[in-house]
Formats: structure tokens, sequence, C-alpha cells
């Protein structure tokens, strides 16, 4: 069993957790970046167990072509938000950004957790390099 975490994971530790890994690879191939018609944001939040130190995914409900909605949290008992995922399905090619929005930008400073961001020229992190105030503050976003 893991020892009870001390602070909060790194953007750095985020991007290199395979649980991570694998939610940002599944949420690209969600997002149908190869269809013009069908692509769109997909993502959630990510959560660190107080406990166990588990990362843990949740998905948000799938977004639109250019936005996707990870205001509120699901609460889960005995973990806390950590950051936040989503997709920028649409092409570089044709002239989007891939990186962060300034939407991105505003709402991870707000929610004070990193936001990693795939997109198809690789990825992209905004926000605090970690969960601001470590640990506490009840389980959703810090205060």
């Amino acid at each position: 069993m893991a020892a009870p975490p001390v602070r909060p994971p790194t953007t750095a530790e985020l991007l290199a957790d395979p649980v991570v890994q694998q939610a940002l690879g599944e949420a690209w191939i969600d997002s149908q970046a190869g269809d013009p018609v069908l692509r769109h944001e997909e993502g959630g939040w990510i959560y660190m167990d107080t406990t166990t130190s588990q990362t843990g995914i949740r998905r948000a409900p799938a977004g639109q072509q250019s936005r996707l909605d990870l205001g509120n949290p699901p609460l889960i008992p005995g973990s806390v938000v950590v950051g936040t995922f989503h997709t920028h399905p649409n092409p570089t090619a044709e002239g989007w950004n891939p990186g962060p929005s300034s939407t991105d930008q505003a709402s991870a400073h707000y929610t004070g957790v990193p936001w990693l961001i795939r997109a198809d020229d690789g990825l992209y992190s905004t926000g605090p390099d970690s969960r601001r105030g470590g640990l506490g503050g009840g389980p959703g976003y810090p205060p």
C-alpha cells in the first residue's frame, strides 16, 4: 500500500503518470480529430487519493468543436482534484492554435490546478505547476 501523499503532483509528474497518459490517449481517440464534422473536445479531471496517493480519472461529458465544460468536477470522497485534461482536436494545419487558449489559461488559474492539453502536435499545459494550497481545501478545486 502506498504512503499518504505529502503534496500534490507537479505538472511534469502528471504528464509522466501512466494513468494520465492513458486518459489523454483515450480522450484523443474519442475526440475524432480526423473527422472535420464530428471532431470535438474530450477530457476530464485528475484526482489523487489522499490516503494511497493513487491517481484517478473522471471524464467530463463530450464537448463541442472547441469547447469543453470542466467547471464542476465530481466530488470523490477521499480524493482531491489535482489537474484537468482535455483535447484540442482541431488541426494546426488549418490554422488552429494547439496550445492553451486564453480561456484555458484563465480557467486554469481560476481553478488552481494544472490543465493538460493534447493536440495534434503534442502536449501542452497551463496554470499552476501543482494544486494551489497543497492537498487541503476539500475534494473539488482548491479555494
